[in-house]
Formats: C-alpha cells, structure tokens, sequence
C-alpha cells in the first residue's frame, strides 16, 4: 500500500471528489456530515457501558465518541509531522488528523441500543429464530449476517446506505474516510475464522460490492475471498478508542462507586511518572476527586498517545504491507502497554460484573426480543407477496418509505427491520417495546 492512493480523496457515489473550499477539505466535510447526521446524534441516548440514565457524568456513546475523536485527530496529526516527507503534496498533517477524528466520530455509529448487550441480544435472537426456520429463504453467508450480528458492520451501512443519499453513497464519504472506519474489511464469512476477535466483520453481504469498490480505490490487497488487509490508519482510529475507553471506564467506575479513587490514581501515576501538571501537585485536600482525576487523565491521555504514535511509526512497512500482528497497544512501549492493559483489567473485574449492570442487560434481551418478534415476523408474513395480517401491516407503518417490499429477498427484508431497530435510542426501544406488549405508560 502507499499513501497517495490510501489518501483518496473521491467520494463514494460521486466519481470526482468535491471542489475545494476555502478552509474546508474534502476530510473536513467527512467531519462535519457525520457529526450532523441523525444516526450521530442518537448516541447521545445509547449506553456506553452504564445505563444511560443512571448519572448524568457517565459516558453515552456521543461522549464517548467526541472523546475518541480529539485523541485520534492528536494521532493523525503527530503521525502525519513525522511522515510528511512520505505524504501527497497537497496532504498536511492536519488533513490526516481529520481523516482519523471522522473515522472515530463514526467508529460506533452503527451500534444498536444497550451497548454490546444489545448486539449479542440481536445474535441471540437469530440463533433462535434460524432453529424456527425463518431464516431458510436466505443463503448460507446471508444468514451469517444475523447469526453475527455486529455494530461495525451496520455502522459500515448507516455510512454507506442509510444517512442522507439513502441507498445511493449514503453520507457519500470519501475513500479515505471510509477505509480509515473500516476496522474489520471483510465479511460475516470470516467472523469465527480469523482468531482476532469473535463475531467481529465489518460489512454485510449487500454492502459486499461497496467494500470492494472502496478496497480497490484505497489499494487494500485482497487477502482471500471477501477478506481485504486493513487501512494503516485504521490503527490510529483503534487505538484511539483503546486509550478513551480504557481511562473513561475507569472514570465511570469511580461516578458510579465502583472504585476507589486511589487505586485508579496509582495505576495512572505508574504511567506519568514525575511529569504530573503543575495543577495537580497544587491540589489540596478541599478538590473533588473529579477534579484530580480529570487533570491526570488528561496527562495520561499525553503520554499514551504519544507511545501509539510512536509505534505506529515504527510499524509502518508492516503497516503499508497488511501485515501487523494484533493492534497498535501490543507494539506500544513499557508503561503504556502495560497502563492500557491494566485499566482494561481493573474494568473488567470491578466495573463489569455490577449488579445494576447485569440486570440493564437482562432487560436489553427482552426489549429487543419483542422488537424482533415484532418486526421480523411482519416482514415474514409478506415475503413472496403474501398479504400480512391488519397487526403486521399496521407494524410494517411504522417503517414508512424504508419498510421492505413484499417481493424483496427475506435478507434485505429482515435487513430494514435490523435498520430501524439498530437506530433506536435506549428509551425509544425500551418504550417500543412496553407499548407493543400493553406495558407502555398511561398517557
């Protein structure tokens, strides 16, 4: 791979790339579609880690998002000082910094409500419902995509198909943008195969055509059958994540009183070491904990993103040859391999076995069990053009003009329900739900 083609600046549905503008690049639209579109906006109503309404300082998926945005646009533009001799004329560190900040504002833009809980609800379900034969009128790979439903490749969708240009580019990114989002090019086919990580493939089988379109644009080289290497700078947008989401857990842990404030400072003084802000050293008994923590999380943040600059720059032959073994954390340094795992650790034993947690989860399969029931079953009763019942037609209104045509393939079908229910916010669904079994609240 090489950078002038991995930079590529033409927009998916549009055979040029748009004209300049003054003070705004082709990556600066990219920015800004994401960030007005309605699917970015909904993250504001959908769980991170911790029920959305439990603390008004916990992260949604939109902070959380906004925040691995900031640590990837400092990625992209450190990288892109220490690489410019290497990049197109026209590309300054700033444009590669964009292309990492848009690809991080839409890393989850496709996860349906209840966070991870409600993507292995959604598998669950399908598992369920292929021992009931409603997935027979599809082909072995199309079933795949429900068997393992995944938040990536429906976000691959949201960009691709849904947002503004329905079905015709979508939010019409550029190439750049989109190989930069596309943390797992390949397909369902592959998601149990590769040992990275279970169920994970970043693109359905109707979006199959698009990602090889944006594969050969980039100059990804084809590993196998519906299986492409990743774009170098996906990395950056992983590792962004990565380094939000190992600290802002921790931070959430600490609202929710999960943790102690002095083990989750002690993991991160191991990192900064003696470089402590001189506001932190200033700090006295009377500052909140919130307050000293946000200052040394900021310190950390420095000091992490440094280390996967670092090593992404180390790493780049291998980058551009498709080769890397693992994510950027595993190439990191020391203290900051060992800061990330740790924080990851500390989560994963303190703050994911939370009682109020479990049972946000537990709800997360019943409300999207009804969902699923519901609109599955509707687009079911129709497909071949049988006339569904007054309950199933009135089902089918709520779609409006994405509801499936009753000749379609049962994929794309039972594909506009997944859209419009992935699209919900946590309360939407909840109230959905409540509403279509008689729960729903007295008006």
């Amino acid at each position: 791979m090489d950078w002038h083609t991995l930079l590529n600046r033409e927009r998916l549905g549009k055979p040029l790339h748009s004209p300049e503008e003054l003070g705004r690049s082709p990556f600066h639209k990219d920015h800004d579609r994401i960030i007005f579109s309605g699917a970015f906006r909904r993250l504001g109503r959908k769980t991170q880690v911790h029920p959305v309404y439990s603390n008004d300082h916990i992260h949604t998926r939109l902070t959380h998002s906004l925040e691995v945005s900031c640590v990837g646009r400092s990625l992209g533009m450190r990288v892109g000082e220490t690489l410019r001799d290497q990049l197109p004329d026209w590309c300054e560190p700033g444009d590669l910094g964009m292309v990492v900040q848009s690809a991080c504002l839409a890393h989850d833009i496709g996860n349906p409500p209840f966070g991870h809980s409600g993507e292995d609800a959604i598998r669950h379900w399908f598992v369920q419902a292929a021992d009931r034969g409603w997935l027979a009128g599809m082909s072995a790979t199309e079933q795949l995509d429900f068997l393992n439903f995944e938040g990536n490749a429906q976000g691959f969708r949201v960009l691709t198909q849904l947002e503004y240009h329905q079905f015709d580019g979508g939010t019409r990114l550029t190439y750049a943008t989109l190989g930069t989002y596309l943390k797992y090019p390949w397909t369902a086919k592959h998601a149990d195969s590769l040992g990275y990580k279970k169920h994970k493939f970043g693109c359905y089988q109707s979006e199959l055509p698009l990602l090889e379109q944006i594969a050969h644009k980039l100059g990804l080289p084809q590993i196998e059958d519906e299986r492409w290497a990743r774009h170098p700078l996906v990395y950056l947008m992983e590792a962004a994540d990565d380094i939000c989401y190992a600290l802002i857990d921790l931070e959430d842990g600490l609202e929710m009183g999960l943790l102690q404030y002095a083990e989750v400072e002690a993991l991160l003084l191991s990192l900064v070491g003696d470089d402590l802000p001189e506001t932190y050293r200033q700090l006295g008994p009377a500052d909140s904990q919130r307050r000293k923590l946000a200052i040394l999380r900021g310190k950390a943040i420095e000091h992490l993103t440094n280390a996967a600059a670092r090593a992404f720059v180390e790493q780049q032959t291998t980058l551009l040859a498709g080769n890397l073994e693992g994510d950027l954390v595993e190439h990191m340094h020391g203290p900051a391999k060992r800061c990330v795992l740790d924080a990851k650790d500390m989560a994963r034993k303190k703050i994911f076995q939370d009682k109020r947690k479990t049972l946000h989860e537990i709800g997360a399969y019943t409300t999207l069990e009804v969902l699923l029931n519901a609109f599955c079953s509707a687009a079911l009763e129709q497909h071949g053009g049988r006339i569904p019942s007054f309950k199933h037609r009135r089902i089918l209104d709520l779609l409006g003009n994405h509801a499936p045509k009753p000749h379609a393939p049962l994929h794309e079908s039972f594909m506009r329900m997944i859209d419009f229910i992935a699209g919900m916010t946590d309360g939407y669904a909840s109230e959905m739900a409540g509403e279509m079994t008689g729960r729903g609240k007295p008006s």
